[in-house]
């Protein structure tokens, strides 16, 4: 998936809390939507659905549950890609 794709994933406010969620360790859907009482279950599947689709989540399978977990990759890359507009003084202008 591309940059837009990815920048559209992460401009929805309940996605980035999905996210920073995640950043602590991987959880269940219904984990996630623990911290989120004002979603629906199925709000929570779509938003999730999104995120793997811009491959900034992984799923896991586990018995009976899937467990979601950062794609910290897809956050480097990102990165890299910002880091070319951040201009770097040369020497003859500090």
């Amino acid at each position: 998936m591309g940059i837009s794709e990815t920048m559209k994933a992460v401009s929805d406010p309940q996605r980035r809390t999905i996210l920073t969620l995640l950043k602590g360790s991987r959880l269940s859907a219904g984990e996630i939507a623990a911290h989120l009482p004002d979603l629906s279950a199925a709000t929570v599947s779509y938003h999730l659905s999104i995120l793997k689709k811009a491959t900034l989540v992984r799923e896991e399978r586990y018995k009976n549950y899937i467990y979601y977990e950062l794609n910290a990759s897809v956050f480097e890359q990102l990165l890299l890609y910002f880091s070319q507009f951040i201009e770097e003084p040369n020497e003859e202008n500090p």
